[in-house]
């Protein structure tokens, strides 16, 4: 019988091995299963499955996973054979140790469970031990449950960390059942997690195999910045970080800035959300230096986030990406249209929810806030009575002692030509802006919350692809009217409003941001024993 792996390479090992085998990442594929349901001396029946939840208190949501599990597999065990630990026990238990591996998740462990299994390598298959190995069977459902909740669903309730997106539901008896009955299985189209997620994975085991030796901090030893042509003695080092990185294909031991350096340090200004100038000083250096294991802790932190996504149901949906500061539309996996956006103060932070987009809105009033109107407008009206006659706004009513007031259509319009609707709690929307210029700035995180787009006309041109009578001009000549015009769209077009500043973007590169928020440090406390 084949020994399991309780605790799968050692870490050294592991990383000779994937140098070889690169994102062919463990257990890609898994073993040849001989039996599609494996038929045994060994099962259990309907009141040992009630016993076994009556004495653990496991909760009513995992004791129904229980019962559903057994009763699809007519009660034959699919963990413990007449020949010890069945290959798919095995299969689990070695997706459990990667993920202890690229994780490093301790708490989740069971240190009696693995002793018997260890027990149970060693001495095999006994008369006497049957009902041992009765409750083993049970336990590593248990155990297989809880690892598919923490691994694959998350590890904290996202809503307390302010994620109003709907969270990844899993069918844990469905997954288990998928497993044990399959064949041939590749692990990889079986695991309940995004394409992006696989690929965090694989970029955090590439990381932990870099040797620290190598991670040295790198400084301008002349005090100067580095530009294309310079040569200087930080050069060689900047070249092997890179190299190390992959941002830098193939190294040399100059100390030249190279035209392909430039490259290199361009692509890694891009993966890192600076000012793509090609220059080396301080902020490309504060990057380049960001330790290793801090890295993969932010990686972490947004693998747990991928965690609670939901799947991507529709084939079109709207993207914001906040620490981004960037929306995308995407047609099925492909990035098709792309823009800057502009979000949330820190005092005024943009929401992370889902909903969907069903208007688009010319020429659009501007209802201005209750708390715009006390902190703002007020104000200028103690100090210029033209106040709302210079900001081309109108008096509309009164609500709770504070005046109503909008702002009317034209250039001078906070909310610029166009915003487009998706209904909500939060009063959150894309729009327009005059204010062009913040589209310059590398941060951009200026708004009272709603999200500002870059390029207007563009957006309201792919959300009415279908409506084929509004061509480029129409869409123009309606974001200039001064006339507001409601369009609904004929199918609404989900719009996710994230955070992640850590991701795989669309042409497969590793990306990180700053934590505008403050998100990342709250998550790290729940996540991380330091």
């Amino acid at each position: 019988m084949k020994k399991v792996l309780l605790f799968i390479f050692p870490l050294l090992v592991f990383c000779s091995l994937f140098k070889t085998a690169e994102a062919d990442s463990i257990n890609k594929k898994a073993h040849h299963l001989k039996d599609s349901i494996l038929v045994t001396a060994f099962h259990t029946d309907s009141v040992h499955v009630e016993e076994f939840i009556k004495k653990n208190p496991f909760g009513p949501v995992v004791a129904d996973q229980i019962r559903q599990f057994y009763k699809t597999r007519d009660y034959q065990n699919a963990w413990i054979t007449e020949d010890g630990l069945s290959e798919h026990a095995q299969i689990f238990l070695n997706l459990y140790d990667q993920y202890r591996l690229y994780s490093a998740d301790s708490s989740f462990k069971n240190v009696h469970l693995a002793s018997q299994l260890e027990l149970l390598q060693s001495e095999g298959m006994s008369i006497d031990s049957l009902k041992t190995y009765e409750q083993l069977e049970l336990k590593l459902t248990v155990f297989f449950i809880h690892f598919i909740k923490r691994a694959y669903a998350g590890k904290v309730d996202p809503e307390k960390f302010q994620w109003h997106i709907p969270r990844k539901k899993i069918e844990v008896a469905r997954l288990l059942n998928e497993l044990v009955l399959s064949k041939d299985l590749i692990l990889d189209s079986w695991l309940p997690i995004s394409e992006e997620y696989k690929a965090m994975r694989d970029h955090v085991l590439r990381l932990k195999c870099i040797p620290q030796e190598k991670w040295t901090n790198i400084s301008l030893l002349e005090g100067k910045n580095i530009k294309q042509g310079d040569t200087s003695k930080s050069v060689k080092a900047i070249k092997n970080r890179l190299l190390l990185l992959g941002d830098l294909t193939i190294g040399d031991t100059t100390e030249i800035y190279t035209n392909q350096l430039l490259n290199a340090v361009k692509g890694f200004q891009v993966r890192h959300g600076l000012t793509m100038d090609g220059i080396i000083g301080p902020n490309f250096l504060e990057a380049l230096n960001m330790p290793i294991q801090k890295k993969i802790e932010q990686m972490l932190i947004n693998m747990e986030r991928m965690r609670w996504m939901p799947k991507y149901e529709a084939r079109k949906r709207v993207v914001v990406n906040i620490p981004e500061f960037r929306l995308h539309v995407y047609e099925g996996n492909k990035d098709i249209l792309s823009m800057d956006v502009v979000v949330g103060k820190a005092a005024t932070r943009t929401v992370i929810f889902s909903d969907q987009i069903k208007h688009v809105v010319f020429s659009p009033y501007w209802n201005l806030p209750q708390s715009i109107v006390k902190n703002e407008v007020l104000p200028g009206l103690e100090s210029n009575p033209n106040y709302l006659i210079d900001h081309n706004m109108e008096l509309r009513g009164q609500r709770n002692g504070l005046p109503i007031i909008r702002q009317k259509p034209g250039p001078s319009n906070a909310l610029g030509r166009v915003k487009f609707i998706f209904p909500n709690k939060y009063s959150i929307y894309l729009h327009d802006t005059p204010s062009k210029q913040l589209f310059q700035r590398t941060t951009r995180a200026f708004s009272h919350g709603c999200i500002r787009v870059e390029d207007p006309s563009a957006f309201a041109a792919n959300l009415l692809f279908q409506k084929k009578e509004w061509t480029s001009k129409k869409i123009k000549d309606a974001m200039s009217s001064n006339l507001e015009l409601w369009v609904n769209l004929d199918s609404p077009v989900p719009v996710y409003i994230t955070y992640f500043t850590s991701w795989i973007d669309s042409s497969g590169k590793l990306n990180f941001r700053k934590d505008i928020y403050g998100h990342d440090k709250r998550l790290a406390s729940h996540l991380f024993e330091h």
